[in-house]
């Protein structure tokens, strides 16, 4: 049996990977804290480490782990913006992810939060639980017949386009690698920045696609646009958006990810002071809804999510090829 440190452990996890590590020949250390280049020393003993979205898997972390004979790191994850790639060939470490586990959750999770903003119901049940049922300031908007840009259409931005076509909106897409024949209108970046009534992200976290809603993507938008972001933080500008918020460019934003969510998401902070004042003020507002990066956790995805990494493990140890190994290209968008 192989030994894997577990790091960042919750239940959830707990409840997928228990029934299929043994039949992969793994055994799982499961340990609540997060990756860092202080708890790396944990995964002494180990031959690998499985981690998730806010670990950190820098140089430093990387090198403490290779000291103690680590040999390979499994993302139970898709984005792998949070592991220097250069310092782990460099290091002997393998990096293995879950490419697609429920395409499914995610788009339905963004669908989710647009619907929410859109017909407000978020506000409707706090209302009514006080037994208040007035309607009024709840007018919503319809999406048929909108224009909903699609930034990133591999299998999440493709089935969340899907959908919205079925709600009768116009999709506009944006990829480098456009999939002809989908039936998309693919156009320019600044050109879907243009035209969308609605704006959902889709796509990795890169050097390319940092901040890729800057100020200035900002400043060219519909007044009234609303942002849905279900992938990586910082692909929005968390300033700019708190900005453009307030002026009422933007009519509302979905955000399942924060540009700084390491510290705070997955976590309990309820009882203690929240320093980060962006995060603050957006959380104060009445039309940005924030959800702590769940839009994985369905059932689906969580079995999906363990299979494919006690597969990659399972195959690692066994000398077979490991077809979700990340390469050192990024992928961009």
């Amino acid at each position: 049996m192989e030994k894997i440190a577990f790091f960042d452990a919750r239940s959830y996890d707990r409840t997928y990977f228990d029934a299929l590590a043994p039949k992969a020949g793994l055994e799982l250390l499961y340990l609540e804290n997060k990756l860092t280049p202080q708890t790396a020393v944990l995964a002494g003993g180990c031959a690998g480490v499985c981690a998730f979205v806010n670990d950190e898997l820098g140089v430093e972390t990387l090198s403490r782990l290779a000291e103690q004979g680590v040999r390979c790191a499994a993302l139970r994850c898709a984005g792998y913006n949070n592991v220097d790639l250069a310092a782990a060939q460099r290091l002997g470490i393998r990096v293995f992810r879950v490419p697609a586990y429920s395409p499914a959750s995610v788009a339905e999770h963004a669908v989710a939060l647009l619907l929410t903003l859109t017909r407000q119901t978020h506000r409707a049940f706090t209302r009514t639980r006080e037994r208040n049922f007035s309607l009024e300031g709840l007018v919503g908007t319809d999406l048929e017949g909108k224009s909903v840009g699609v930034v990133g259409t591999g299998r999440v931005g493709m089935k969340f386009a899907q959908i919205m076509r079925g709600f009768g909106a116009h999709v506009l897409a944006y990829d480098p690698v456009p999939q002809w024949g989908a039936g998309l209108e693919y156009v320019r970046l600044d050109e879907l920045i243009r035209r969308s009534d609605v704006i959902s992200l889709h796509c990795p976290l890169t050097p390319a696609t940092f901040h890729m809603l800057s100020r200035a993507s900002f400043h060219r938008m519909r007044p009234g646009v609303i942002l849905i972001n279900t992938s990586r933080g910082a692909l929005i500008d968390s300033e700019a958006l708190l900005d453009n918020v307030k002026s009422g460019k933007v009519g509302a934003a979905g955000l399942d990810v924060y540009e700084e969510e390491a510290d705070v998401f997955y976590e309990d902070v309820s009882s203690k002071v929240m320093r980060d004042d962006t995060l603050n003020l957006l959380l104060s507002q009445p039309n940005v809804l924030v959800t702590g990066h769940q839009a994985f956790l369905t059932r689906e995805a969580l079995k999906a999510i363990a299979e494919a990494t006690t597969e990659n493990l399972r195959k690692f140890f066994a000398g077979e090829r490991v077809e979700n190994e990340v390469s050192l290209e990024p992928a961009g968008v």
